[in-house]
């Protein structure tokens, strides 16, 4: 199976490296900080993960996991990824990337914005509207009755392609929700977004990251992505 670059190995880059490797994906994982730093998660992974150096990780194979923060991705070259299908996980919290005017203006989407800085790649935004603990507490092997399904979203057709066929080997359905611009649908407070996966969506803020998952079939996530309401980007403050 084709090698999977994953670049960040936060709590998503490393779930997603996770499945990966548990379907039989071999993975070569980088961060910012080096391989060295990577050596607990690599043997936790196994025989088919490997920790590289950014470009080691861009240049592992055409499929690339791109899972650092958002003000971070200008400082990977956007020549790294050129021609690359990129799986794009960002999202814009101003309390951690300041205010950025070009989002708050809602002149571009998070993603449109990761996708103007690496023109050459074809980016599809996946993974950025799930909590870390629910990707592997939500896989299901295909076929399975209670499979859970993410959204899409990407300006490339044949890239999107690419990209839910991945997320299918990892243990999901997908939709798509449409081009980039049309991403804001499973952005932060939308309707799409992480709670539409809690086990108990009342569940309080400050107990998301231990709270329980719960199955989204593909016909509640649409209808999810069909009724959002557009947020007041420049309004957020998280």
């Amino acid at each position: 199976m084709p090698t999977l670059g994953i670049i960040g190995s936060g709590n998503i880059g490393a779930a997603i490296a996770r499945l990966a490797t548990a379907a039989g994906t071999p993975v070569v994982i980088a961060n910012s900080r080096g391989p060295e730093t990577l050596t607990e998660l690599v043997a936790e992974l196994g025989p088919l993960a490997t920790a590289g150096t950014v470009e080691q990780a861009a240049a592992a194979g055409e499929l690339v996991v791109l899972s650092v923060p958002l003000t971070a991705t200008t400082a990977i070259p956007a020549a790294l990824l050129a021609g690359r299908t990129v799986v794009d996980t960002s999202n814009y919290y101003p309390f951690r990337d300041g205010r950025i005017p070009v989002l708050d203006a809602e002149e571009l989407t998070t993603s449109e914005l990761v996708q103007r800085h690496f023109a050459g790649a074809r980016l599809v935004k996946a993974f950025n509207n799930i909590l870390a603990h629910h990707i592997p507490a939500l896989a299901r092997p295909a076929g399975a009755p209670d499979r859970t399904a993410l959204p899409i979203s990407g300006n490339d057709a044949a890239a999107k392609t690419h990209v839910a066929a991945l997320i299918d080997r990892l243990g999901f359905d997908t939709i798509d929700a449409g081009t980039l611009a049309e991403s804001w649908r499973f952005e932060p407070e939308a309707a799409a977004y992480t709670r539409l996966y809690l086990a108990d969506p009342t569940t309080p803020d400050e107990r998301l990251l231990e709270a329980p998952a719960g199955t989204v079939p593909a016909a509640r996530l649409v209808s999810a992505l069909e009724g959002a309401q557009r947020v007041r980007v420049a309004e957020r403050t998280f």
